[in-house]
């Protein structure tokens, strides 16, 4: 399975920007699609995950602002990202493991996720 992340750039505070992530040799049909982020000098964070078109969940400091969605057809899951802020900079990773509805605690590790993408980086100015 590869993943290739892309959308990232340099963006406002108060902005938006929406990021893609592209899955080859698998389909995604069917698993559970994720997005962390990583600043410089911090562990990695979870941002969004996604299971059905309608099963979502948003770590906190994101719901509400970011939307996680996915289109199977096309083999990709995006990462809306609106009211952006300086601390929303980081590297922003996608990744997929379960093909089934893990645990929370699983859902928001990101050791339980065994493919990752390259990262995208994801710059807010104040």
């Amino acid at each position: 399975v590869q993943l290739q992340a892309s959308g990232g750039g340099l963006v406002q505070a108060g902005g938006s920007l929406r990021l893609s992530c592209a899955a080859s040799g698998r389909t995604i049909n069917g698993y559970a699609m994720a997005w962390f982020r990583q600043a410089p000098g911090k562990e990695r964070e979870f941002v969004a995950y996604s299971w059905r078109q309608a099963d979502t969940y948003y770590g906190d400091s994101v719901r509400g602002r970011f939307t996680i969605s996915r289109d199977n057809a096309k083999n990709t899951v995006y990462l809306g990202m609106n009211s952006l802020k300086p601390e929303d900079t980081a590297d922003y990773y996608c990744a997929t493991s379960f093909s089934h509805r893990p645990v929370l605690s699983a859902m928001k590790s990101a050791g339980a996720y065994a493919y990752w993408g390259q990262g995208t980086q994801v710059t807010v100015s104040s």
